[in-house]
């Protein structure tokens, strides 16, 4: 048996309720509303026999019947009787059937200030509005229930269309295929969607970053290996300048050293990704921090004819983990060597509001395409990959500067300059 949609059980939850409130109003409403139209309507007989009454009042029997039948004979539609007391009929008119004065309808009984007692009944309009009124309630009721339905109908449809385009749309998701934004709704189910959408467009954000990461990863794996293998084959075979096994021998070794270390940093980029990181914020001074990382890329700078000059001041302080942000300086210090031309200058200075400090990094003379700017933070890009190879880089350092600046929730930014390739990042003040 199919299962009921949530359109059917919200539309009759909400139909049931509905009819029931209806009920019970009808069931609580209707005496009150009866006796309030029987009293109107012996209201309106009192009125209307007034007159009569006014001329019977003090009257004696004889005077009763003569004035009673004048004013029957000129008002044929008027329907009463007069008892005595001890319920004798003295008058009735030629319409007043027995029995009318305990008829259950409409009916007015008015004294006359002496032993008699005038009975007035409206026969026609007894039946005819107690006809009229049963129809005219029915029509009301099944007017109530039709709005009822009628609004269950809407309140089910209104409700449920968001959910059943959501859940179209996870099925969707679940396959990865597109999923076209909806409307924005203010309420609870509009947050839900939002939500769902947002995540699922991280989500896919996120695989097709792994995605590329990994075909990455294997490719920058696959190649050192391969030629490693090839070295490793030609020397067992003893092939021509292969049987030199201590050269090659160190070549196979080189190319494990920079395997190894591609490893480290792809197992660092992973719990970068996976938040496994934990800060250790503490106050630090920046020039101490920087002087202590400068002498490892020195030496290489020297042999390049680079000069490095650094302007931070020495009372410069601020607020940071000291692990992590001596390894974002040495990436992006590291980093500015490699591409700075031989014989250029890279500079280091700081900028000061007052809520942060902004360190800059500044390779002079170099360039670099606006369109290769925005892919240097992905990994294994590469501006100049034959040159980058060769030199042993990966062109993992970035990518691991961006997600340790991430980590550390500060701001950062790379930049063509006229004077070169500037970067820059945030540290907060102490």
């Amino acid at each position: 048996m199919k299962k009921r949609g949530i359109f059917f059980k919200v539309f009759t939850y909400t139909a049931i309720f509905l009819l029931i409130v209806v009920c019970v109003t009808i069931a609580l409403f209707s005496q009150q509303f009866l006796a309030f139209y029987n009293t109107n309507q012996r209201q309106q007989l009192y009125t209307s026999y007034s007159a009569l009454h006014e001329q019977l009042i003090g009257r004696n029997e004889e005077d009763l019947t003569r004035i009673a039948g004048e004013f029957s004979d000129f008002n044929r539609s008027f329907v009463f009787s007069i008892r005595d007391s001890m319920g004798n009929v003295v008058f009735f008119t030629p319409g007043m059937d027995v029995g009318d004065e305990n008829f259950g309808g409409h009916r007015a009984i008015m004294s006359l200030g002496t032993e008699h007692t005038l009975f007035a009944v409206n026969q026609t309009a007894d039946r005819a509005n107690y006809a009229g009124l049963i129809q005219r309630s029915l029509f009301a009721i099944a007017g109530m229930l039709a709005v009822a339905l009628l609004g269950a109908y809407i309140f089910a449809r209104q409700m449920t269309n968001p959910i059943k385009r959501l859940a179209n749309d996870t099925k969707k998701m679940t396959l990865l295929e597109d999923v076209a934004t909806l409307p924005r709704r203010h309420d609870e189910i509009g947050s839900l969607t939002h939500d769902v959408h947002l995540m699922y467009k991280k989500l896919r954000e996120t695989i097709e970053a792994q995605q590329y990461f990994f075909s990455a990863a294997s490719h920058e794996l696959k190649t050192p290996i391969a030629a490693t293998s090839v070295l490793l084959e030609g020397m067992l075979e003893n092939i021509g300048d292969y049987k030199n096994h201590p050269k090659y021998l160190r070549e196979c070794l080189k190319m494990m050293d920079h395997q190894n270390k591609t490893i480290s940093e792809i197992l660092e980029l992973v719990n970068l990704n996976d938040g496994k990181i934990v800060l250790h914020q503490e106050k630090l001074n920046l020039h101490e921090i920087i002087i202590s990382v400068l002498p490892n890329y020195q030496m290489l700078a020297d042999a390049n004819g680079q000069s490095i000059i650094m302007e931070i001041p020495e009372e410069l302080v601020g607020f940071a983990d000291e692990d992590m942000l001596k390894k974002v300086l040495s990436n992006v210090i590291l980093n500015a060597v490699q591409n700075t031309e031989a014989g250029g200058e890279i500079r280091l200075w700081s900028e000061t509001s007052a809520s942060r400090h902004r360190i800059c990094v500044l390779n002079t003379g170099a360039f670099i395409a606006g369109q290769d700017i925005a892919k240097l933070f992905d990994p294994f890009y590469r501006v100049d990959k034959v040159r980058n190879q060769k030199d042993g880089r990966n062109g993992l350092g970035l990518t691991i500067v961006r997600k340790t600046l991430e980590a550390m929730g500060a701001d950062f930014g790379l930049v063509q300059t006229e004077q070169g390739v500037l970067f820059w990042f945030d540290v907060c003040r102490a």
